[in-house]
């Protein structure tokens, strides 16, 4: 079995006990982390994802499918993100409990990806758990707020270690799931959707909210920038 999966699955839990921690210890300087982290994800769909599945598609499939199937990665997470994060309704004890579980949810799918991209090939691996990586902090983060919010700081720490040990697990079992090759540029376009909404409408907005001074636009536009100039390395 590879081993660089299991790696990143480990550095995976890593950074989400990091960004929990960061967030127990230190609430109110982490707004420009989360900026960048936008940044970041945005970044790896747009500049390498999504070439990388075009390049991919020929002749199998068109330039419209890839988008189509872009826009199916985006909806689904979407509807799954909408579906299970309407916790504004339920009582304030139940929601120190509930959107944790769907972050953790969201973190096993995180490691289910990196398992699927390292049978693709070494790159399209590497650079799903780089993107993984990066938001995986925002998602230690969010899961230790979303305790907190609800007056819950022992319960705060419980979920940190579950949502940690999520990205492994799903590792794990995305390496035993088999992929055919007609599926290879689909399923990169399909993570380009979900980092896309990822990025855009979780990551921006929040750190948007927490500070809307430029400096966190600019941090944002600075992880994308990164991004850019480390994919035209690569390639």
């Amino acid at each position: 079995m590879n081993a660089f999966p299991i790696m990143f699955g480990m550095a995976a839990t890593a950074a989400t006990l990091m960004g929990g921690l960061l967030a127990l210890r230190f609430s109110s300087r982490i707004v420009l982390v989360l900026g960048v982290t936008a940044g970041v994800v945005m970044g790896v769909a747009l500049f390498d994802l999504v070439p990388e599945a075009l390049e991919l598609a020929a002749p199998r499939w068109s330039s419209r499918a890839i988008t189509g199937w872009i826009g199916v990665g985006l909806g689904t997470y979407m509807f799954i993100d909408r579906a299970f994060g309407r916790t504004q309704r339920l009582p304030i004890r139940w929601r120190a409990h509930f959107a944790p579980a769907t972050l953790t949810l969201h973190s096993f799918f995180d490691g289910l990806g990196i398992g699927l991209a390292f049978q693709i090939d070494m790159q399209a691996g590497w650079i799903v758990a780089i993107a993984v990586l990066t938001h995986d902090v925002a998602d230690g983060v969010n899961t230790v707020s979303l305790c907190l919010a609800a007056q819950a700081e022992s319960a705060a720490r419980r979920w940190l270690l579950l949502n940690a040990a999520a990205p492994l697990v799903g590792v794990l079992v995305g390496l035993g799931i088999a992929v055919s090759s007609a599926m290879l540029a689909p399923l990169l376009a399909m993570f380009a959707g979900v980092f896309l909404y990822i990025g855009a409408c979780e990551l921006l907005p929040r750190s948007h909210a927490l500070d809307p001074r430029p400096r966190t636009t600019f941090a944002s536009l600075s992880g994308m920038a990164l991004m850019f100039a480390v994919t035209s390395v690569v390639h």
